[in-house]
């Protein structure tokens, strides 16, 4: 398909647009030539030097991104950054980014897959960021402990503060870096926060008030949504779709 017609459904289907007043991100096509046709689809968490290089052993036309290139300012494009712009240009690898648009989104978000994997019942919103709905919380079709809903989400590292029931039944959800949720997890009696970095500063309180934290790290919280989306072109469009695995181990 080409290239423009994809972007324009990714836009539409992702809501890029409602994010754009407030996300860091610059999301949408971030990198692209002219018009092309495009069937090797790579997706990452991270645009960063591996993931374009890896993206360009395999051939691809576009890399879909979660994590892109700038966060609110501008870059000189020196350095570090200099190298990531040239080797995109050179290998005419066009660069996409769905930064909360891809937290967010009800079906193929990272919140989202992670509430499908566990099963959740009575899925509602949860935890707003600048009036727009981010997270989710739901019941557990039966209590877990907090190590259970770790390997359910396939977190191998989790930093787990234990300080709720052990029997685990109300859950909300909010990947990445969003430790200071759970004070909204608090204020609606939840047994347990789930996140991607478990901060200093969330542990007394959570200590204190009784909820349990699970942090999966930022880059395992990150994967669901954009694996999600690419099963969802490969259906969709019958794209040829790769996704790199770059762990941080953060």
């Amino acid at each position: 398909m080409r290239r423009n017609e994809l972007v324009t459904y990714l836009d539409e289907y992702l809501s890029t647009g409602l994010f754009a007043p407030f996300d860091p991100s610059l999301n949408s096509l971030v990198v692209g030539g002219p018009d092309k046709e495009v069937s090797k689809i790579a997706f990452a968490v991270d645009a960063c030097q591996r993931t374009f290089e890896l993206a360009l052993e395999w051939g691809a036309d576009m890399l879909i991104v979660h994590h892109g290139l700038y966060w609110g300012r501008p870059m000189a494009v020196t350095g570090a950054h200099y190298s990531r712009i040239k080797t995109l240009i050179e290998g005419n690898l066009d660069l996409y980014v769905a930064h909360l648009p891809l937290d967010a989104h009800p079906a193929v978000g990272n919140n989202a897959v992670m509430a499908s994997l566990l099963g959740l019942l009575e899925i509602q919103p949860f935890a707003q960021f600048k009036g727009v709905d981010i997270g989710l919380k739901g019941t557990l079709p039966k209590a877990l402990g907090a190590k259970e809903i770790s390997d359910l989400l396939g977190f191998t590292k989790p930093v787990i503060l234990p300080f709720g029931p052990p029997a685990i039944s109300s859950v909300g959800i909010v990947s990445g870096g969003a430790s200071s949720d759970v004070h909204t997890a608090l204020a609606e009696g939840l047994d347990c926060f789930i996140t991607g970095e478990c901060e200093h500063q969330v542990y007394n309180d959570s200590l204190e008030q009784g909820i349990t934290v699970i942090g999966g790290g930022h880059y395992e919280s990150e994967v669901f949504g954009v694996q999600a989306l690419a099963d969802h072109l490969a259906s969709l469009f019958g794209l040829q779709i790769l996704f790199l695995d770059h762990p941080t181990g953060l």
